[in-house]
């Protein structure tokens, strides 16, 4: 395996360990697969999450909104590596959510960028097109200052 090739695995497997979490709830878990300060473009709003605390702090409102939508579960439908450096991944995705009977709720493609940072790969970045309301992280005072609220 190439230099490339581990980097990329390593990303991949980040994406994994992340979906995993979240289809668990496992907020540290999520947490955990990310790199902070962490931003996320979605519903047309740019948010920045500043720390493990404040995500996780978030996730109880995002799960209450996942379930009000009906969803169960989600599935990587596609991941393609199309850009990577010794430091940094973007990893092109589709996911679909899922309700309790396998029905999509909603399908969209993201982008996320993994990065290498003090040894640990962690995703620093997503920009999704899901129009979801738990598009969202579901931090009321973040969401305001991103006008997710308004």
């Amino acid at each position: 395996m190439t230099t490339q090739d581990g980097t990329q695995a390593a990303a991949q497997a980040t994406v994994r360990a992340y979906i995993d979490g979240f289809n668990r709830r496992d907020a540290a878990a999520m947490a955990s697969a990310f790199n902070f300060p962490h931003v996320r473009f979605a519903k047309g709003r740019v948010v920045t999450i500043p720390d493990s605390d404040a995500f996780v702090a978030a996730q109880a409102r995002v799960t209450r909104m996942l379930l009000e939508e009906g969803w169960h579960h989600t599935v990587i439908e596609q991941m393609n590596v199309v850009q990577s450096g010794a430091e940094k991944v973007h990893v092109a995705l589709e996911f679909t959510r899922r309700d309790k009977g396998g029905a999509v709720i909603h399908r969209f493609d993201t982008l996320w960028i993994a990065t290498l940072l003090d040894g640990k790969w962690g995703i620093q970045l997503r920009s999704s097109f899901l129009l979801s309301d738990a598009a969202t992280f579901g931090d009321t005072a973040l969401d305001d200052r991103a006008g997710l609220n308004a």
